[in-house]
């Protein structure tokens, strides 16, 4: 079992995002990554925010636990993700070379910009409502619209 976490970074509207394949047929996604060995989630959240973003944050209250198998490459993936808010760091100061999947650019998107770039309307409402049930396990990530 592979765990990941993500953090969901919203200012004035916005959300932080990665230009960056997925696993899946979006081209954006949420900043974060995997979790070390024996390494606790907020501290693998807060590196992996600082490698892919630039930004120096602080984990909030935990948005949701979801799932994500992958039956071809025999893989099954738990994604943790949490409600962050910045403190400090300047956006784009990207560590090279520490990512899989190359990282194109990082950027804030309009809440009503994010269906365009493949994430569902539910997820959308998700934010927009302030994630109602945040902290619970929603099933697969489709249940929360990604």
């Amino acid at each position: 079992m592979d765990v990941r976490v993500t953090g969901l970074l919203v200012e004035h509207g916005k959300v932080l995002l990665l230009d960056q394949d997925t696993d899946g047929p979006r081209r954006w996604s949420l900043p974060g990554g995997r979790v070390e060995e024996r390494e606790p989630l907020r501290n693998a959240l807060v590196r992996e925010m600082r490698e892919e973003t630039g930004l120096d944050i602080e984990a909030d209250r935990l948005l949701y636990v979801c799932d994500h198998i992958i039956p071809e490459k025999e893989l099954h993936i738990v994604h943790m993700t949490f409600e962050v808010r910045r403190a400090g760091g300047t956006i784009g100061g990207i560590a090279e070379g520490l990512d899989t999947r190359p990282i194109r650019g990082v950027e804030f998107v309009k809440l009503g910009d994010l269906t365009g770039l493949g994430f569902s309307e539910r997820f959308v409402r998700l934010i927009e409502d302030g994630f109602p049930g945040a902290g619970s396990y929603m099933g697969p990530k489709s249940a929360i619209g990604l």
